[in-house]
C-alpha cells in the first residue's frame, strides 16, 4: 500500500472520522452472501485485535496494517471473492478505500480472549455488537465459541455467544458461529481437530440461541468431513486455518470437503493472505477456483 494512502487514511480518520459512517450509508450491499459460483468466498482478517498476528514462520506478519491491507484489497478485487470478515478498525478502512462495494462485510464480535493470555478461554464480546454491524448496514457478525470442559469459564462464553446469536438472527442478519473443542496443554489453549470433537463441536453449536434461522457454522477441514457435517443441517463455512507445510495438499483436502451439501463455501485468512511463496492473488485465484 502507497504510503501517500496510508497518510489519506490517517487524515480521515482525524479531520473527518464521519466520513466512515458516510461510507457505510452509500456501499451497495450484496444481494445475497452467494457468488456467481453458488458458494461463498470470505477472506478472513480479525486475528490482529486477539493479538494473533503470526502467519507460518513470520511472528508479527500481521502487525503491519498497511501491507495487510494492500493484501485485503487485491483479494477483495479477485472474481470470486464475495466478502471480509473482520473488525471494525480493518473494515473501516476498507470502507474508506472503496473495498467493500459489493461485498459481504461480517463484522468480527468476541475478541477478548487474547492469545496466550490466562483468561483465552472466557472470550469476551469487545469487537461489533449486533446493533453496531445493523447500523454499519453490515451482514452479519462473527463469534469464535471455544469450549473447554476443564475451566468453568467456558459457560459465559458460550452464554455471551447464544445472546449474540438471538440478537443477530432476530435483525436477520448472518450468525456465524466458529466452534472447537478445546484444552489447556502446558498452560496454552488448544483445539481438538479430531473427527468426533468437530463434530461434537457442530452439534454443540448448532443449539446456540432460540432461532437458528440465520446461523451458519464455521469449522475447521479434518478428516472424514462426511461425518462432521452430518452433525447439523445448518450451513457451514469452511475455515482454512494456520498456514500449510503443503499448500496443494490443503487445496486438495478443501475441494473434497466442499462436494457435501451443506459446505457452502469457504472463509480463509493467512493461508490466503500470507502465502508461502507471498503470491495472495495465486492463492486467492486457486481457492475461488475450488468453488
Amino acid at each position: 500500500m502507497r504510503i501517500q494512502d496510508v497518510r489519506e487514511l490517517i487524515d480521515t480518520r482525524v479531520h473527518e472520522p464521519g466520513a466512515i459512517a458516510a461510507a457505510a450509508a452509500r456501499r451497495a450491499r450484496p444481494a445475497s452472501p452467494l457468488g456467481a459460483h453458488g458458494k461463498v468466498m470470505i477472506v478472513a482478517a480479525d486475528h490482529p485485535a486477539r493479538g494473533a498476528l503470526r502467519s507460518g514462520g513470520r511472528a508479527m506478519a500481521m502487525a503491519d496494517r498497511a501491507d495487510l491491507l494492500d493484501r485485503l484489497c487485491a483479494a477483495l478485487a479477485r472474481p470470486g471473492v464475495t466478502g471480509v470478515l473482520a473488525t471494525a478498525d480493518i473494515l473501516e478502512d476498507l470502507l474508506l478505500l472503496g473495498a467493500l462495494e459489493g461485498k459481504t462485510a461480517v463484522g468480527s464480535m468476541n475478541r477478548g480472549g487474547l492469545a496466550g493470555a490466562a483468561w483465552e478461554i472466557d472470550d469476551r464480546f469487545t469487537g461489533y455488537d449486533a446493533a453496531g454491524i445493523e447500523r454499519m448496514r453490515f451482514d452479519g457478525g462473527k463469534m469464535l465459541l471455544r469450549l473447554d470442559y476443564a475451566d468453568g469459564r467456558t459457560a459465559g462464553t458460550m452464554e455471551g455467544c447464544a445472546r449474540a446469536a438471538d440478537q443477530l438472527n432476530e435483525r436477520r442478519l448472518m450468525a456465524m458461529i466458529e466452534p472447537f473443542i478445546s484444552y489447556r496443554d502446558d498452560g496454552a489453549i488448544r483445539n481438538d481437530l479430531s473427527t468426533d470433537a468437530v463434530a461434537r463441536s457442530a452439534a454443540i453449536a448448532s443449539g446456540i440461541g432460540r432461532t437458528t434461522a440465520y446461523t451458519w457454522l464455521k469449522l475447521p477441514v479434518v478428516p472424514d468431513m462426511e461425518r462432521v457435517l452430518a452433525a447439523s443441517t445448518l450451513p457451514v463455512l469452511l475455515l482454512g486455518g494456520e498456514l500449510a507445510d503443503d499448500p496443494g495438499a490443503a487445496f486438495a483436502r478443501w475441494g473434497e470437503a466442499l462436494k457435501l451439501p451443506t459446505a457452502k463455501g469457504l472463509t480463509v485468512g493467512r493461508s490466503l493472505l500470507y502465502p508461502a511463496d507471498d503470491d495472495v492473488v495465486g492463492a486467492v485465484d486457486t481457492a475461488v477456483g475450488l468453488l
